[in-house]
């Protein structure tokens, strides 16, 4: 197995655990099981979440790109 395959692998893992994390209109604590507020813009760690999962997502594309050409 080559770099690439880990690389890949790994971000997958944490891919998921970032998607089921982030909940649709709501904030980090609403997905949990608290608060009923409603925020049209994202803030604090649910911004912090969100931006790292588009990290991930252009490493992940990368890695699989970079694992198939070379």
């Amino acid at each position: 197995m080559s770099i690439w395959n880990y690389i890949t692998i790994g971000t997958a893992v944490f891919l998921v655990f970032l998607i089921l994390i982030q909940t649709r209109g709501a904030s980090l604590g609403a997905g949990l099981g608290g608060g009923a507020e409603v925020n049209t813009t994202r803030r604090g760690t649910d911004k912090t979440i969100f931006q790292l999962t588009i990290v991930l997502v252009m490493i992940f594309a990368g890695s699989l790109i970079l694992g198939i050409v070379l």
